[in-house]
């Protein structure tokens, strides 16, 4: 049985980590180090950092190492289990297996056909979110042995997000061809055909929602993001296409054929 680690050591390890992170971030390396700093943090069999893709509807593994199916569960199903609306909240920490209310547990696929075959016992799920409160990705750790009360790796994990979050978020950087032009020609280039409006990827999401007629809330739902982020690409959207309502924007999208994801 591992020595029990003291706060120090714990603490020491959280910078590894958060420096393995902003390694990634900025490109220099992939978030397999972030994992492998991660297990000095608290120990796990099985852990992965995915990225979520609004456009697919699902979450990528950009590193892990759950067996096969357990990933496939992360990344096309993890967001329709009844335990996801309760960890999926900016204000919420982590949320730790032995925290979860034992009928969500029963209710779960996640558990009862994926985690309770491996033998889990311990671990946590944390969703991340970027600054301006899109969900961006997850972090999910799991163990076969429970972890002891109280634990100074939760307090750790939860201060870890903001780090974790900016390196699993897509980058943000234009690519060369929407970059601003030097050449005094290249505002001549057609317009993006996938991009109608000007709008970007997010926005044009958003507007697809609004030719369902759903509210800030539900588009929020469906999304992934909070109430206030949707008001605010709908704001943009109004300015970018010079419409006066939501209802002018939606009758706009119908024209172009937009329509949300099912």
């Amino acid at each position: 049985m591992a020595a029990q680690r003291s706060m120090t050591d714990i603490l020491d390890a959280a910078v590894h980590v958060r420096e393995a992170a902003r390694s990634a971030t900025s490109g220099a390396t992939g978030l397999d180090p972030v994992l492998t700093a991660l297990s000095e943090v608290m120990e796990y069999d099985h852990a992965s950092l995915t990225r979520w893709d609004p456009l697919r509807g699902g979450h990528t593994t950009l590193a892990g190492n759950y067996p096969d199916d357990a990933t496939a569960y992360i990344e096309n199903r993890l967001h329709h289990d009844p335990v996801f609306p309760v960890l999926n909240s900016p204000a919420r920490g982590g949320l730790w297996l032995t925290d979860v209310p034992s009928h969500l547990l029963a209710a779960s696929p996640g558990f009862q056909e994926v985690l309770s075959p491996l033998g889990i016992e311990g671990g946590v799920a944390q969703c991340l979110f970027a600054a301006d409160g899109r969900y961006v990705g997850m972090l999910n750790v799991s163990t076969r042995r429970p972890r002891r009360a109280p634990d100074p790796a939760r307090a750790v994990v939860t201060l870890l997000t903001e780090t974790l979050a900016a390196a699993v978020a897509p980058r943000t950087d234009p690519p060369p061809d929407e970059a601003t032009p030097t050449d005094p020609t290249a505002g001549t280039r057609p317009p993006d055909p996938h991009r109608p409006g000007g709008l970007s990827p997010r926005e044009l999401q958003v507007l697809a929602e609004l030719t369902a007629g759903r509210t800030n809330r539900e588009i929020a739902s469906r999304l992934y993001i909070t109430p206030r982020t949707v008001a605010t690409h709908i704001e943009h959207i109004l300015a970018k296409l010079d419409l006066p309502n939501r209802a002018a924007a939606a009758a706009r999208a119908t024209a172009w054929g937009i329509e949300p994801t099912r």
